[in-house]
């Protein structure tokens, strides 16, 4: 596995991702793939791994909790005017 793999973009924008990363990374036919635009360039990923990084970047975040002490501490400010 060396992680870098070259590929020529076809007609009318198709991309052919390489067998090996596609049975490493369980890309089978239908599954839903997501470009991400960043600073480095363009990120390719499957919707479901997108998912887990999401929710591991969370885990341990209460964002009900967060959003509503940010609206107390508003309401707060907004009362003492």
């Amino acid at each position: 596995m060396s992680g870098t793999y070259v590929t020529t973009m076809g007609d009318r924008g198709r991309l052919v991702v390489p067998a090996e990363i596609r049975a490493r990374h369980g890309l089978d036919q239908g599954t839903s793939v997501i470009f991400m635009e960043s600073p480095w360039g363009l990120v390719l990923t499957s919707r479901d791994a997108l998912l887990v990084r999401v929710q591991s970047e969370l885990e341990g975040s209460n964002l009900v909790e967060e959003l509503l002490d940010q609206r107390r501490r508003s309401a707060d400010i907004e009362d003492a005017k």
